[in-house]
């Protein structure tokens, strides 16, 4: 079975409701997904190790990204009360950091050199330690977003639905593989 299979099968056993082969060529880093980044409205901008500037810088990320040609790109699909729905959002939201994480331990296990990205900033600890040295680099993981990438645009490039309907929350993810 070829590592790309083997990812696919872990993402599915992981619980992600969409799972897709992903061309590690669509993937752009743009600036102003970054300069967004800097206006800091999460507050976690300049405090958190997987953010910017913390995770490096566009060419650093770039310089990741390049060393692939493709991954797995995953979804966590959570269903809405409402569109006002906020604590089911942020179940989804955690559900998804969850799937994350196991899949990330079992991929690095066939694939050590694997980059996972997930979905908004790293929430394993409660404050993060950042300037001081990240506690647990192993759970910790950036964002498609603070990597540069438009998540959207990225799905759509690979044929990955991002809308799934009215009342619904998609957190997206993505592993790049060799």
């Amino acid at each position: 079975m070829e590592l790309i299979d083997q990812v696919m099968a872990l993402a599915k056993e992981a619980g992600f409701e969409t799972v897709a082969v992903m061309d590690a060529g669509t993937i752009e880093l743009k600036e102003e997904v970054r300069a967004m980044c800097a206006e800091d409205k999460c507050k976690v901008y300049g405090h958190n190790w997987t953010c910017p500037p913390a995770c490096g810088d566009l060419d650093h990320c770039r310089s990741v990204v390049e060393r692939f040609k493709e991954g797995v790109i995953f979804e966590t699909v959570g269903e809405l009360e409402d569109s006002l729905d906020y604590e089911g959002m942020m179940d989804a939201g955690k559900l998804h950091r969850e799937r994350l994480t196991d899949f990330a331990v079992k991929v690095k296990e066939i694939c050590p050199e694997a980059v996972c990205l997930g979905a908004g900033g790293c929430t394993v600890c409660k404050t993060c330690n950042y300037p001081e040295p990240c506690r647990f680099p192993d759970k910790a993981f950036s964002s498609m977003e603070a990597y540069g990438m438009v998540v959207s645009e990225v799905c759509t490039a690979n044929q990955v639905p991002y809308y799934h309907g009215q009342n619904t929350i998609t957190y997206v993810g993505c592993c790049l593989v060799d």
